[in-house]
């Protein structure tokens, strides 16, 4: 059976200091744990963050983390701002932003499920407004060196996309699991990015050919909300710096 689409999906970013750290960490691990038994989540990871230019461990952040979480319903993630981790990161962290998404478009799997169900076309045509995306790879280990080298040529063009407001790597472990959160102005910059950057469509190109995922995830969502800030900014309510 096809699984249903979650109700919405949230995004959560957390921004630490140099000497929270290590109590950073802690948590990451005490959350997952959380997480697992948190009313209404029906998927949620915990995460690190990176720039993303080149998903290897010299793009982490240690001073960003991150919780990707789907629910069953609207109720259930508002819950879940008052919960545990979320009071616990409210303490550790300096800045905090939280994304609420629909989902619009999915295929693929991460972690063996497909988290943001099926694609919904009719909503996915009718949505007018910011979109995000959300990839996942978990790499074949051999070939993880040709798609490293694959990366920076389209880490460039997306920084230059126009319509971009915020981008950044998402990664379940420093090494070949890779992931990114993109936020866009509209479909219609999201799809610039992807169908005419020649570097991406190089990739997009060689993926069938490389080899390079065991298991891979392209979702797309309305963007319903976006609260507090990152680097200083609210990404979906500032102009973008430069």
């Amino acid at each position: 059976m096809t699984p249903a689409a979650p109700a919405c999906v949230t995004l959560h970013l957390w921004t630490v200091a140099p000497q929270r750290v290590p109590a950073a960490l802690t948590r990451m691990a005490l959350d997952r744990v959380h997480l697992a038994r948190t009313p209404g989540a029906t998927f949620a990871k915990m995460l690190g963050t990176g720039d993303g230019r080149t998903f290897t461990v010299r793009d982490a952040d240690p001073l960003r983390w991150a919780a990707v979480v789907a629910w069953d319903s609207p109720d259930a993630a508002d819950a879940f701002e008052t919960s545990r981790t979320v009071r616990a990161w409210g303490r550790l962290a300096s800045e905090r932003l939280a994304v609420r998404l629909r989902p619009l478009t999915s295929r693929g799997r991460w972690s063996g499920r497909e988290p943001f169900g099926p694609a919904d076309t009719t909503a996915a045509l009718a949505h007018e407004g910011p979109v995000a995306s959300i990839t996942r790879a978990r790499l074949h280990l051999r070939r993880a060196a040709s798609f490293w080298s694959a990366v920076p040529p389209v880490s460039t063009e997306l920084g230059g996309g126009t319509g971009l407001r915020l981008a950044l790597g998402l990664g379940e472990a420093p090494l070949g699991y890779q992931g990114t959160f993109s936020l866009w102005d509209d479909t219609a910059a999201l799809r610039r990015f992807a169908h005419r950057g020649p570097a991406h469509r190089d990739v997009m190109a060689r993926t069938p050919t490389e080899g390079w995922y065991a298991e891979e995830l392209f979702a797309r969502f309305a963007v319903l909300s976006v609260q507090g800030s990152v680097g200083g900014r609210n990404p979906l309510l500032d102009a973008v710096a430069g």
